[in-house]
């Protein structure tokens, strides 16, 4: 398995992409937050055999701080450890660029995701930005070091 960098418009990040939507809209039907992403954010892609496994996207660093975006990994290649090696991956890009803290935002019906990045020595954070006021979002902060 190769994790690279790729540009928006690359077709396995493009539909990867649309199937992590497609998973949030089904988990969050009535969700009022939106799910967009800044056009800035760069993305990685986990591929084999020329196909996308998995992807995950770093937002811009400022003032030390970056945010994982789109981590998402193909149902049919879940429980092979790809999320470990992208989250691993982005913390080694954030660091490159500066970045002394990564957060994130996940919600309450992705408990997958929860256990994870709690795993990975996430800690809880207050709701920041656009998560202030949505019910179903939990954030979470991690010091590089």
């Amino acid at each position: 398995m190769l994790i690279d960098p790729r540009p928006s418009d690359d077709p396995a990040l493009t539909l990867l992409l649309d199937l992590a939507l497609k998973e949030l809209f089904t988990r969050y039907p009535d969700s009022p937050s939106t799910h967009w992403v800044d056009p800035a954010t760069s993305f990685l892609v986990a591929l084999e055999d020329g196909e996308g496994l998995g992807c995950i996207g770093l937002m811009p660093v400022q003032d030390g701080v970056g945010e994982i975006k789109r981590m998402f990994v193909h149902q049919h290649h879940r429980g092979r450890g790809i999320a470990r090696r992208l989250v691993a991956s982005v913390e080694a890009v954030a660091r490159h660029r500066g970045a002394t803290t990564l957060r994130l935002a996940t919600g309450t019906r992705q408990p997958e995701a929860v256990a994870l990045y709690e795993s990975l020595g996430y800690q809880a954070t207050s709701p920041y930005g656009k998560y202030v006021h949505d019910p179903l979002a939990r954030c979470y902060a991690k010091r590089l070091t």
